[in-house]
């Protein structure tokens, strides 16, 4: 069931409506059979995966929280982690690995025993993984108390608004936020319509018109030049944000009007002035598991120059990892981590400059940074990316060739009349973005007059309207990790 379909915008309604209409007591209950079927409309077998999980973290945590003997508590927490992690690599990089085995084989022209086989990728997998691992974690560390009621730890696990993609929520910070009394409050309904409107726009208007053009350079790389790929990448850049804030988006305002909050997780990545601090606004959710679970626990940046080095290239390689079974993503977190090693020698030899013109500089150099790696992303294979890469410039010197840009344009298959209203929509995105660096643009425009407030969120409905993309609900590109 996918948000911007019209099945889930009747099923949210109605949960919304049980929810203020039953008494506190058995609300966590309906939302626990409500974020059940909302996984089960994809595939309802592997909603018994998802309950597995669910269980041995839930059992393990309690004999952890129950035991005294440190050496019991470690091996405890140890079947925790071979038990998550152990789901996600069958179902996520078994394929990969048997693969990679059998092209091996080949290549040595000896006989390789396994057939080639597929296994369905449950959707969310790594998400409720890795905030099922963190519970269990951050019982044994002692930061917070097992729940002991198995079906509440269920409903933490699969809180439908952000099971699939996030944001990946704490225990500390959501436990309590879904089994407190929310009271019906007009304004937590008119905040959560407000920020799902605006990812709505994000995903519909802009990420579901620009993935033509990407899909379109992407999936054939040599019918293009380099000013198809660089407007690709760019556009790609441009698509995975929005297509996956506008999912955060959409997430935070439905718990909202459940009167919870959840985790920011995109604070205007496209505008850091360093690949740090790109990192401490992209997927805020992810960039903190990983810290916290991986850089921290192998030393972090508190140990020599050169263990550092392995800390922050293994964080970025596994990062990588996380996000798909494929070479492609793998270069794209280790080339994240290089980012990061050169940053801090940078940092060591050259200082840090003041003024408009130095933060411009750092920010344009930045995104030149991160457009270029998600290159590698976006590529289907590692030889894709590297043709890209090495074909950036192989017909610039043609862009001011008025008939090549304009045949090159329409090859694309968006139509120039589309393309320009997505440029349009990117403009106001890219406004809504700068003048938001002190806080949200929901609370900028709350100061703002009625009027100013009605014209802009009627702008939005009006290219929901005009220019959504609905051909039976584009799939968010985060659920296919």
């Amino acid at each position: 069931m996918l948000f911007n379909s019209a099945d889930f915008i009747v099923f949210f309604i109605i949960v919304l409506l049980l929810y203020y209409i039953l008494p506190h007591r058995v609300r966590w209950v309906m939302l626990l059979g409500a974020s059940l079927i909302f996984y089960m409309a994809w595939e309802p077998s592997l909603v018994v995966l998802i309950l597995f999980s669910s269980f041995s973290n839930y059992a393990l945590s309690l004999a952890i929280y129950g035991k005294k003997d440190k050496l019991i508590r470690k091996r405890l927490l140890i079947i925790s982690m071979i038990i998550n992690f152990g789901l996600l690599f069958i179902f996520k990089y078994l394929v990969f690995i048997n693969n990679s085995l059998m092209w091996v084989f080949n290549f040595a022209n000896l006989h390789y025993p396994i057939n080639e086989f597929d296994i369905i990728l449950p959707m969310g997998i790594s998400f409720y993984t890795f905030q099922a691992a963190a519970y269990t974690i951050d019982v044994y560390r002692g930061d917070i108390k097992p729940q002991k009621n198995y079906l509440k730890f269920t409903l933490f696990i699969t809180f439908f608004p952000q099971l699939v993609a996030g944001p990946i929520e704490r225990a500390k910070n959501l436990m309590g936020r879904i089994f407190k009394y929310h009271p019906f409050k007009w304004d937590n309904i008119v905040l959560g319509a407000k920020i799902m409107l605006i990812g709505y726009f994000k995903k519909v208007v802009i990420a579901d018109r620009v993935c033509t053009v990407v899909n379109t350079v992407f999936e054939n790389p040599t019918n293009f030049g380099g000013f198809s790929f660089i407007v690709g990448a760019i556009l790609f850049s441009i698509q995975i944000f929005c297509d996956f804030s506008g999912y955060s988006d959409i997430a935070i305002g439905c718990a909202r009007m459940f009167g919870i909050e959840l985790m920011t997780n995109f604070d205007r990545p496209y505008f850091s002035r360093s690949i740090r601090e790109f990192w401490r606004r992209w997927h805020i959710s992810l960039s903190t598991w990983f810290k916290d679970y991986l850089y921290i626990p192998l030393g972090g940046s508190r140990v020599s120059e050169g263990r550092w080095i392995f800390n922050i290239m293994t964080t970025f390689t596994v990062s990588g990892l996380w996000h798909g079974a494929n070479m492609t993503f793998i270069i794209w977190g280790a080339l994240h981590g290089i980012y990061q090693v050169i940053g801090k020698f940078k940092r060591k030899f050259i200082p840090e400059f003041g003024g408009f013109i130095f933060k411009v500089a750092g920010i344009v150099v930045t995104y030149g940074l991160v457009v270029f790696a998600w290159i590698f992303f976006r590529a289907n294979t590692v030889g894709d990316a590297f043709y890209i890469v090495s074909h950036l410039t192989s017909d610039l010197f043609r862009i001011t060739d008025k008939a090549y840009v304009y045949e090159t344009v329409l090859s694309w298959g968006l139509g120039l009349f589309p393309l320009a209203i997505v440029i349009l929509a990117i403009i106001i995105l890219f406004i809504m973005e700068l003048v938001s660096y002190k806080e949200s643009i929901v609370k900028i425009l709350d100061k703002k007059p009625f009027i100013v407030r009605f014209a802009f969120y009627a702008l939005l409905a009006i290219f929901l309207i005009g220019a959504g993309r609905y051909d039976n609900g584009s799939a968010f590109i985060y659920f296919q990790f």
